[in-house]
C-alpha cells in the first residue's frame, strides 16, 4: 500500500495488523479518485470506517484541506497515527477519533460539518450502506458538489437513487465494487 499521486506520492503506508481490516488496493484507490478528483482545491473529507485511513490520506496527498478519520477498532487508529506520521501530514490537517459510525455521525451533525468527500468502506459483512447515505442525507452533511464513496461486495446492489443523491458510477474490481453517489442538482426530494 502506497499514495498513489500529489503531495506524498510513492510513501508507503502500514497495513492494520490482523485480518479485521480489507485495505483499498492501489489501483482501485487510483480509479476512485479518477472518478471524483483527480485534485482538490481544498475542502474536508470523512473516512468513516478508516482503516488505515489510506483513502483520507490519498486525499491529503491531492488537495483536500483536513479529513476526519474514524475507526471503532485501535489497532485501526493507531497505524492511522502511523500512516499520517509517515507522510509527515501537518497536525492541524487532521482530526482522528476511535469511534463507531453512528455515533461519530452524531457528533458530527451536532458539529454541523459539512464534506466534499465521504468514504464508506465498512466490513462487507455489516454493511449499512443505504441508511448511513440517507442519514447524510438529512441532515445535510455532503458539500453540494460533494461525493459519497462506497465500497462494498461486488454482489451488493445499491438504489440508483438514495435520499438526496443519485449514483453517478458504479465499477467493480474482482469481489469489490465501487458506488459513487452525488448531490441531486436542481431537483427537490
Amino acid at each position: 500500500m502506497r499514495v498513489v499521486s500529489g503531495n506524498f506520492k510513492g510513501r508507503q503506508l502500514k497495513a492494520v495488523p490482523g485480518v479485521t481490516t480489507r485495505p483499498t488496493t492501489d489501483k482501485v484507490k487510483e480509479a476512485i479518485f479518477n472518478m471524483v478528483g483527480p485534485y482538490f482545491d481544498g475542502g474536508i473529507a470523512l473516512d468513516l470506517f478508516a482503516g488505515s485511513g489510506g483513502l483520507g490520506i490519498e486525499a491529503l496527498s491531492r488537495g483536500i484541506e483536513k479529513c476526519v478519520f474514524v475507526d471503532r477498532e485501535t489497532k485501526a487508529i493507531q497505524t492511522i497515527h502511523k500512516n499520517l506520521e509517515l507522510c509527515q501530514i501537518e497536525a492541524d490537517s487532521f482530526e482522528v477519533y476511535r469511534n463507531d459510525a453512528e455515533r461519530a455521525l452524531k457528533a458530527i451533525i451536532k458539529r454541523s460539518l459539512q464534506f466534499q468527500l465521504i468514504f464508506l468502506d465498512p466490513p462487507y459483512k455489516q454493511q449499512k450502506l443505504k441508511a448511513l447515505i440517507e442519514k447524510l442525507s438529512d441532515n445535510n452533511v455532503v458539500t453540494e458538489n460533494g461525493f459519497i464513496i462506497t465500497e462494498h461486495g461486488s454482489d451488493v446492489q445499491l438504489d440508483h437513487e438514495i435520499g438526496n443523491f443519485i449514483q453517478v458510477k458504479r465499477e467493480t474490481y474482482g469481489m469489490s465494487s465501487i458506488s459513487i453517489y452525488q448531490y441531486k442538482k436542481g431537483e427537490e426530494s
